[in-house]
């Protein structure tokens, strides 16, 4: 069976740099009926795992460790028994969140997690913040890109950890390279293609920051 892509919406804040803002979060999820991959557990534990359901949960991925994107992240690893896996970059911004509480495993640029039969593999990116990853699924003609890029155009840099330029470069150089028809499954709001996004490059080159 071929892994499908399930999605659902969860509700909550984001903090960081001394400002609250309500945030709704796209939770992925990559799987078939026997085992599955989430991708940034937000906001509500007992929801991602009710929709995991009896499931093997192969790991819990961050794309980066925005409290919005990591708060529920132990509790449904103690949940499922499934590890966290974060880019070591973003150690010290989990640690505002999280600081009795370390992620179990690192991603790294290039690594390969299979779920389903199905190749995932992460791509450093970024910009956002230091530990930013993408995760292409090319069997699924798929990248799920975090906070990286959005439907017209990067991911906020204007707080802590983050840097136009760098985001810029990751989207340019990790991203953009990628097959057009490629889905972009966002942290936040609607999925694009690449396709669509790439002719909007020089405009945010000439933006700056």
């Amino acid at each position: 069976m071929t892994a499908r892509i399930e999605h659902l919406v969860t509700s909550g804040t984001f903090s960081l740099d001394g400002g609250t803002w309500d945030v709704d979060n796209n939770v992925w999820i990559i799987g078939d009926d026997t085992e599955a991959l989430v991708i940034d557990a937000a906001h509500d534990a007992d929801a991602i795992a009710e929709a995991v359901g009896d499931r093997r949960l192969v790991a819990i991925v961050c794309t980066h460790a925005h409290d919005d994107h990591v708060d529920a992240a132990p509790a449904l690893a103690d949940r499922t028994g499934a590890p966290v896996l974060l880019h070591p970059d973003d150690t010290e911004l989990w640690r505002l969140t999280h600081p009795d509480r370390a992620p179990d495993g690192d991603l790294t640029d290039g690594q390969e997690i299979t779920v389903a039969g199905t190749v995932v593999r992460v791509l450093h990116t970024p910009g956002h913040c230091r530990g930013a990853v993408s995760l292409h699924a090319p069997q699924l003609s798929t990248v799920f890109t975090g906070d990286t890029l959005f439907a017209g155009g990067p991911g906020a840099t204007g707080r802590s950890f983050s840097d136009f330029p760098t985001i810029v470069a990751s989207i340019r150089d990790r991203l953009l390279t990628l097959p057009a028809d490629t889905v972009v499954r966002t942290g936040h709001g609607d999925s694009t293609t690449i396709g669509a996004e790439a002719p909007h490059l020089d405009a945010w080159l000439r933006r700056g920051h």
